[in-house]
């Protein structure tokens, strides 16, 4: 099942037109008023569509207690929508209870995963369901960390009963930033706790001693992003099913049609490994 990130311009659009798409992706705190006019958009778009609620503010890797205020909203809306997912990310954004625009790496260590697996199982507790936790992109790295990015996903994972969201753009970017392997990153996840996938596109950025990639999801999905899901259908389908795909595009945001062409590609290559025998759609 393929999804698109569900964006303002294009609200008008999936209500008027409902384009034959799985399914639908929110940032969740842009909806958590319950009386605005979003919310009830929303309301009539969940009728035709499974909705997802990804979530941006928790900082769930801060020093900072949860935000109780920020976690109600999030309970209500999920309550109300029932999502078929509730995400969020290995990150931080907030410090004491100032919060940043931005998704700001961890230091891995092992008293960061101690705090980040207490978060997490705060935020399950309180919403009585699994959150799906996102791999992030990131453009620096911290020189006392001492636990590989992916182990420390996993440890999250095992730790907590969590779910992962896999994005294969933030471990592409990651890895051309930081100079690790792709295949050692995809390697170490356990496809039975990787309940969603993103695809999304990258700007590469010059900068003083060569290149940085960034993760604006302002471009369309590059072919070694596709080739990395391909390989992920190929190898996991089969015994671990389908997990629904995300298409996100979150800065120069081009017409529905462009995000309904990209998540086409994700479904053509789900029914190309399913023609081989591979998957079982």
């Amino acid at each position: 099942m393929v999804g698109v990130g569900l964006r303002s311009p294009h609200i008008d659009t999936v209500l008027t037109t409902r384009p034959p798409v799985g399914w639908l992706e929110i940032h969740s705190e842009n909806y958590f008023n319950p009386h605005a006019l979003a919310r009830q958009q929303l309301r009539d778009i969940a009728q035709h569509y499974p909705i997802s609620c990804h979530g941006i503010g928790l900082s769930l890797g801060s020093a900072d207690p949860l935000n109780t205020q920020h976690l109600q909203q999030l309970k209500h809306l999920v309550q109300e929508l029932d999502p078929i997912a509730v995400s969020d990310h290995l990150s931080w954004s907030s410090v004491n209870g100032q919060f940043f625009n931005d998704l700001l790496p961890l230091p891995y260590t092992e008293e960061a995963l101690r705090l980040f697996c207490q978060k997490v199982e705060q935020v399950q507790e309180v919403l009585g369901r699994r959150l799906l936790i996102e791999n992030p992109s990131s453009y620096l790295a911290f020189a006392h960390s001492t636990i590989p990015e992916w182990e420390f996903l996993q440890q999250v994972q095992q730790r907590t009963d969590c779910h992962l969201l896999l994005d294969l753009n933030n471990i592409y970017v990651s890895a051309f930033n930081h100079g690790f392997d792709c295949q050692q990153y995809l390697a170490a996840m356990d496809p039975a706790t990787v309940k969603e996938i993103h695809l999304a596109g990258f700007t590469v950025k010059t900068v003083d001693d060569g290149e940085m990639w960034i993760d604006t999801h302002s471009r369309p999905v590059s072919e070694p992003v596709w080739q990395l899901y391909r390989q992920w259908v190929r190898q996991h389908s089969a015994q671990h099913g389908l997990v629904p795909t995300l298409i996100e595009w979150d800065l120069d945001i081009p017409d529905f049609a462009v995000l309904q062409q990209e998540a086409d590609k994700a479904t053509l290559i789900i029914q190309q490994e399913a023609e081989h025998g591979l998957i079982v759609t």
